[in-house]
């Protein structure tokens, strides 16, 4: 384990560490995290249409479609706002106008949705389909957005753009500066789009439609990021900040689908999108750290006790980043085996009990920092049976940490008699 770990620092960490630093995975990341606090109140407005009571569902149903306006405005629009702030992000980081970045990011994205005519006695005349626009648009908002941006960016470092004098108001500058890379952007679109009469969100969707499924609905796909995350964290990496750079994107598209089939009351089609992972694995933090908090607190060790102590609190509200750095889990051979194991199994549990029927598929972004059995309960839609694998993901964690605890626990407690004595 000791060379292993030290292949990983060696080896895997900086080309990781490095990856994690691009400047477009940031601008992504960046981007899509703008878009939680949204996304989470939308989720709760789903939990009203559709209440797990049925004396309650019976009461709302005549009103489901005035409750799940906020929904369809918020997720229903996810990869809309996720495609302004990753313009915006990547702009700034090549010290371009971050508004002009995340409006011709926007306008990129838009042009490739195409608009349908409505007839209606309001004459509304034209609108977007909002299918296009939530989370099955991401890929598609991705590349708009990089298309946008780096336009602007070759187009300033040549001085091909409209300088205004020093007297006009930067606002009004800052327009004319994006003036020609919006017609180049604009134009492209238009005539891919239009001219060509190529779909470019049923293309890009057709090309990564495969990834999705696999990312999603297959063992291989849950487990392989698990792993990643975990290595990466036992290594001093942030695992989370690398591998979720690469497959948050999908997450949200296996989520906006699930929601989609809940909102219109089909079977939910996926089973991994990120909940499944928060609340099912990550339960107490990255590692499935829980299990090890509470074996500390009663730990014969005092400095472990005292770390399972102060961490206990912020370990049931997902934050496990005191115990990572306090037991320490970083770069601990003893401690880095159940640190990757335990995820994984929580993971493979957590699969079969969802393939098999026994608990609900994910359909709700809960908040992150609730305690996971009431998480997990949330994101089912109230799934009962969903609280009761999260009870048993923690024990089974436990159990897994509990030898090398054990065996780590003997090592502090020799290190303090050494130095009482």
């Amino acid at each position: 384990m000791d060379k292993f770990l030290q292949w990983v620092e060696e080896r895997l960490m900086p080309p990781m560490a490095a990856l994690s630093e691009q400047r477009h995975l940031k601008a992504i990341r960046d981007g899509v995290i703008s878009t939680l606090s949204l996304i989470i109140v939308g989720s709760f407005f789903l939990i009203i249409a559709f209440p797990p009571i049925p004396a309650l569902a019976d009461l709302v149903k005549p009103h489901i479609g005035n409750i799940l306006i906020p929904f369809r405005m918020t997720m229903g629009l996810m990869s809309l706002y996720a495609c302004y702030g990753m313009g915006y992000t990547l702009a700034k980081s090549y010290k371009l106008d971050g508004i002009s970045g995340g409006v011709l990011s926007l306008a990129a994205f838009l042009l490739t949705v195409m608009p349908v005519s409505v007839k209606d006695p309001e004459g509304i005349g034209w609108a977007l389909p909002m299918g296009q626009l939530g989370g099955s648009g991401m890929f598609v908002a991705i590349i708009s957005m990089i298309f946008a941006v780096e336009v602007l960016r070759i187009l300033k470092t040549h001085n091909v753009t409209i300088k205004m004098p020093e007297q006009v108001p930067e606002s009004v500058a800052r327009s004319f500066e994006a003036l020609i890379p919006a017609f180049v952007i604009i134009t492209s679109v238009w005539v891919i789009r239009v001219l060509l009469g190529f779909d470019i969100q049923k293309g890009i969707m057709t090309l990564f439609k495969p990834v999705v499924n696999a990312a999603g609905d297959t063992l291989g796909g849950v487990l392989v990021p698990v792993l990643f995350i975990t290595i990466l964290w036992s290594a001093g990496v942030h695992g989370m900040s690398v591998i979720g750079s690469l497959v948050r994107p999908i997450w949200l598209v296996l989520l906006d689908e699930n929601v989609a089939a809940a909102a219109a009351g089909q079977p939910l089609p996926h089973i991994a999108p990120e909940p499944f992972f928060q609340w099912f694995i990550w339960i107490g933090g990255a590692g499935a750290t829980l299990g090890l908090c509470i074996l500390l607190c009663f730990s014969k060790s005092e400095y472990l006790k005292r770390v399972g102590r102060f961490s206990i609190i912020p370990g049931l509200f997902n934050i496990n980043e005191p115990l990572i750095f306090g037991v320490p889990l970083v770069m601990n051979p003893i401690i880095a085996i159940p640190f990757i194991l335990a995820p994984v199994v929580c993971g493979i549990v957590s699969y079969m009990a969802t393939v098999a029927g026994l608990v609900g598929r994910v359909s709700i972004l809960a908040p992150w920092t609730l305690p996971a059995p009431i998480g997990a309960f949330m994101a089912t839609n109230g799934d009962w049976k969903a609280f009761v694998l999260v009870i048993v993901n923690i024990a089974l964690s436990t159990l897994i940490y509990y030898p090398f605890f054990k065996a780590y626990e003997k090592k502090m407690i020799q290190e303090e008699h050494s130095v009482e004595v």
